[in-house]
């Protein structure tokens, strides 16, 4: 049953990449999942359901990776520095992914308003800022909220770069991008 599921939350990301949200229909995330048109409908209920899972589950898995990065216990600038990697990598890992988180959550402000693993994972990288002030290694007068928003406002915008085909992005450049993001938030937050 899970399996199934999990099929066409992929063959949905898929289709939403390819074609764009609004342009897709139920029939193609069925014809890109190999299965009848009514299974979806089945195991979401709606178009919208689909996408508001495919939000809430990569929003929960993003979070649980940001809190095991938390859990480690590493210098707040590391701790900085892994959270844009698993962001940014999930470029190289899951481009039809980032593609329609991209550029769907732009158009459903909405959405992202109802889904409450955003600003679990905001609290969790403003936790890690105020972590950062504690032992020192950013400036005590920072606003942990503020600074947590702009490394991710920053984080967004390289994806939103890759997704554009506005900034390169081979191996390398995601890995310098994850360094420099890491570079100047650690010596800017110094």
């Amino acid at each position: 049953m899970e399996d199934k599921r999990a099929l066409i939350r992929s063959a949905a990301v898929r289709a939403f990449a390819r074609k764009g949200y609004h342009a897709c229909r139920v029939s193609d995330i069925a014809e890109d999942a190999g299965v009848a048109y009514g299974l979806v409908y089945h195991y979401f209920g709606s178009k919208e359901a689909v996408l508001e899972t495919v939000f809430r589950e990569t929003w929960q898995a993003m979070l649980d990776a940001i809190q095991a990065v938390e859990e480690l216990g590493e210098p707040a600038p590391e701790q900085v520095r892994k959270v844009a990697a698993i962001v940014l990598r999930t470029w190289r890992n899951d481009p039809d992914l980032v593609r329609v988180l991209v550029r769907e959550v732009t158009r459903s402000p909405q959405l992202q308003n109802e889904i409450g693993e955003i600003s679990l994972a905001f609290a969790a990288l403003a936790r890690i800022i105020e972590r950062g002030k504690a032992e020192g290694s950013f400036r005590a007068d920072l606003d942990s909220r503020l600074a947590a928003t702009m490394v991710y406002g920053a984080l967004e915008e390289i994806l939103t770069g890759w997704v554009m085909g506005q900034l390169p992005d081979s191996d390398e450049d995601v890995a310098a991008a994850e360094r420099a993001v890491a570079a100047t938030f650690a010596n800017g937050l110094a």
